[in-house]
């Protein structure tokens, strides 16, 4: 029997940033017709390891050899000409131009000097059907298509310039169910014809139903190289945290652990809608109450927690805070009424990627109190150091650069800096969205904690069972629609999902 050669290798890679070293003597192998799950925490060097394998950093130390080969990949250009070729969460594509254009961009074919439409077209609809199982009018701009269809268009791009090693770095982060199984039919298919896959994600039942190999790192370091089916869930749990499952341990369950008594009505929305976004609906929360909403992605969450922060203006409806009818027509005026909105796009509504940790915290303090009223360094730096520790924020440097923090990290920043607005009301929208299940852990422990101490949350989330284990309440979204309330027994995930589907299970 011939054993399979590792098409790729990596090994003692060593990588070290100023009082940080990402990678510690790291050993990474990728075979051929494989999908090889990268778990780990953030901050745990995944993201590192994949810029060093691409070329947008270059190792300290260690080799890494493609198919026996000693390479070195010294810039992107130069691991694409090697076979590897990365699809980003964030699709990486030009959204004006047709689907064909962006497949075949700075490589199409041309006659007599100037560009061959209809041979580029008709060879990028045979692409995408032969290996994408994709029958859709290439001649149509790519926004024009859902993300689950631009996913697979960035994939087919990638195998289109001879992909050997095809990196997927959170595909699934912005998919439904149904373009996840989509995406997955394909992956298989690409893993027969014998494409070596890298699968970066932090959803576990993903990589249980798709992957056949586990590596993973800790605070830069491998912890090993496992078989899927030969590991079991709470292993690989406690192998990415490094710790007992403490942290999960202390989290209610169902309604274990919630509010016994909740203190009076916040907020209360009437017929509260706005044409085209969300059909008008009715809601309340309670002092210290935490309410799930749930849905399918583009049934109309974020719509409906944006009126609820006047990031949008209802156009149907009333609202009332603390039992005063008002008009939220602008984030201003909803943070002056004590409502706080967490968005779930931290990179372009959260952070400001070229400022420290301790000046993204306390910019919203700052507004409030006006530029006039400048808070002193010393009460900044006093601000940082508790809220770095209280939410262990790492690295401990409030001076560190928030771009250089791992996805969940920067998400504990834009928490503290709406905490320490201290609003009665906090909009938490998708929040433990593409982070490790540490930080998850302690996202959820935190928000238990808020609402003991008297403040309401509106919990949104994809993930149900984190829905479930947080909230007292869960309403029910549908194609843009409030559908239904749950609550006490018929609060688990076959009744929600019933709901969600809009029919029987």
């Amino acid at each position: 029997m011939t054993v399979k050669q590792p098409i790729l290798q990596m090994t003692g890679i060593h990588k070290r940033f100023t009082g940080v070293h990402a990678l510690n003597n790291v050993n990474f192998r990728l075979f051929p017709g494989e999908v090889h799950a990268l778990m780990g925490e953030n901050g745990a060097g995944k993201s590192t390891l994949i810029k060093v394998l691409t070329g947008v950093y270059t190792a300290d130390e260690g080799n890494v050899t493609i198919e026996d080969r000693p390479v070195s990949v010294a810039n992107p250009l130069m691991a694409q000409a090697e076979g590897i070729s990365t699809v980003y969460q964030e699709v990486n594509l030009c959204p004006n131009l047709s689907v064909a254009e962006n497949i075949y961009i700075g490589r199409e074919p041309r006659r007599m000097g100037c560009v061959n439409w209809k041979e580029m077209n008709a060879r990028a609809h045979k692409l995408l059907q032969e290996r994408m199982n994709l029958n859709i009018d290439v001649t149509r701009p790519l926004d024009s298509y859902s993300v689950a269809v631009q996913q697979l268009v960035a994939i087919a791009r990638a195998l289109n310039i001879s992909a050997k090693v095809l990196i997927l770095d959170e595909p699934t982060s912005s998919l439904d169910q149904k373009e996840v199984r989509e995406l997955f039919a394909v992956m298989r298919k690409l893993k027969a014809q014998g494409l070596a896959i890298l699968f970066v994600t932090h959803f576990l039942d993903q990589v249980y139903e798709i992957s056949d190999r586990i590596t993973i790192l800790r605070n830069g370091e491998l912890v090993g190289e496992y078989f899927t089916a030969e590991l079991p869930r709470i292993e690989l749990v406690l192998k990415m945290i490094g710790k007992d499952l403490e942290l999960l341990a202390e989290l209610p369950n169902g309604a274990e652990g919630k509010q016994a008594a909740l203190n009076g009505l916040f907020l209360k929305a009437d017929r509260l809608g706005r044409e085209g976004a969300i059909e008008p609906y009715d809601f309340a929360i309670k002092r210290g109450e935490i309410v799930g909403l749930v849905g399918l992605l583009g049934s109309g969450r974020t719509e409906a927690a944006r009126l609820l922060f006047g990031a949008d203006r209802s156009d149907s409806g009333t609202l009332a805070i603390n039992g005063k009818r008002t008009k939220l027509d602008s984030p201003r005026h909803a943070i002056g009424q004590g409502v706080a909105f967490c968005s779930e796009n931290r990179k372009t509504e959260g952070i400001i990627a070229d400022l420290t940790v301790r000046e993204n915290m306390i910019l919203a303090l700052q507004a409030r109190r006006g530029w006039f009223r400048a808070l002193s360094k010393k009460r900044q730096d006093e601000i940082a150091d508790e809220y770095v520790l209280a939410l262990n924020i790492t690295p401990k440097n409030p001076e560190a650069l928030i771009k250089n923090l791992s996805g969940g990290n920067q998400q504990k920043v834009i928490l503290a800096r709406w905490l320490l607005m201290q609003p009665e009301f906090l909009i938490l929208d998708e929040p433990t969205r593409g982070i490790d299940v540490g930080a998850k852990a302690e996202i959820q422990k935190l928000v238990l904690s808020l609402a003991k101490k008297g403040m309401s949350v509106l919990f949104i989330s994809s993930e149900i069972e984190e829905v479930l284990r947080v909230s007292d309440r869960v309403a029910v979204l549908r194609d843009h629609r409030l559908v239904q309330e749950i609550s006490g027994e018929g609060m688990n995930q076959q009744t929600v999902m019933q709901a969600i589907a809009g029919g029987q299970a």
